[in-house]
């Protein structure tokens, strides 16, 4: 193990599932719900000993027996990145504009989403899915229960079970599915496309690449474990480095800034990497929320990768 493995594998300790957290793998009835734009599967997964998550996947109209490219889009609130609430038909205005799914499902993708653990590991609070406590309050009872886990390992692991489901689905060519996301979402898909390697391709929004960019010290992700990761000279350009330097969009505009691509260059510098072709990266810097041509860029980059070469 090489000196640069040895220190990164601090992360992966911390961000590996504890042996204790056993459970079988396990899904509940799909309920199908067809809309003007897409076709909505919404099922209960089994994600801890004595937790379900909610999940929704969508698919383009009209398949037939094609094998579709997939996306997994990671949020905690999987009906925000459609626009509306499933189950009222509601529109979600907090949400306009980073409706990754429907942006994705218009493209021919298969999608898939799931709610956070903030609802599911404390299923019996009673405080609103926007309500930023009842992330503290899950992540308290996370590491109470597991204290050599952190949150951050716990929402790659949940994440993971998506990927679990398409590569189960015949629908979904398993040979070309990406992750993309929007903030805390961006975190997640960043992180877990690092890790996965089912995964072919990242795009990520504005999620705070570098350690002071973000609230990566709240314990619902590295909490206090940051010191430790900080001490010993990590940070998440050594995430994109473990998993290869895989393809990566980034789209900057508030948290992240051009500070954040100067470290991914670096970072393939000094692994002497002079190929960059498969980093993109765009700052729009218009604030947090990214403008959808931002948005429609970072589908190119997905599709470079999931769609290339594939017969029509």
């Amino acid at each position: 193990m090489t000196g640069w493995l040895l220190i990164f594998s601090m992360v992966l300790n911390y961000l590996a599932v504890p042996e204790t957290y056993d459970f079988p793998e396990e899904t509940g009835q799909v309920v199908s719900c067809p809309f003007e734009e897409f076709n909505a599967e919404i099922l209960y997964q089994r994600n801890g000993p004595d937790t379900w998550q909610r999940v929704v996947k969508v698919l383009p109209k009209n398949i037939g027996d094609k094998q579709l490219p997939a996306v997994v889009v990671p949020f905690y609130f999987p009906d925000a990145m459609l626009g509306f609430d499933l189950a009222t038909g509601d529109s979600l205005p907090r949400y306009k504009g980073v409706e990754i799914m429907l942006h994705l499902v218009r493209r021919g993708f298969i999608c898939i989403s799931a709610e956070s653990y903030h609802l599911t590991y404390c299923p019996e609070s009673v405080k609103s899915r926007d309500d930023f406590s009842r992330w503290q309050e899950a992540a308290d009872a996370l590491i109470h229960d597991y204290p050599q886990w952190c949150g951050m390992g716990k929402l790659v692991a949940d994440t993971r079970l998506l990927i679990d489901l398409l590569e189960a689905d015949p629908r979904v060519d398993r040979d070309r599915i990406g992750i993309a996301g929007h903030s805390l979402g961006g975190k997640i898909a960043f992180y877990t496309g690092c890790l996965d390697p089912r995964i072919k391709v990242i795009l990520a929004s504005d999620f705070g690449l570098l350690w002071r960019q973000s609230n990566w010290e709240k314990l619902w992700y590295w909490g206090p474990l940051l010191d430790s990761l900080e001490s010993a000279g990590i940070d998440n350009t050594d995430m994109w480095k473990y998993s290869g330097f895989k393809p990566f969009g980034l789209i900057a505009g508030d948290a992240d800034d051009d500070s954040s691509y100067y470290a991914l260059l670096d970072s393939l510098r000094e692994s002497g990497r002079d190929d960059f072709t498969d980093l993109f990266f765009l700052n729009h810097s218009s604030g947090h929320r990214p403008p959808i041509y931002a948005l429609e860029e970072g589908y190119d980059f997905l599709e470079k990768y999931l769609k290339t070469d594939m017969s029509e």
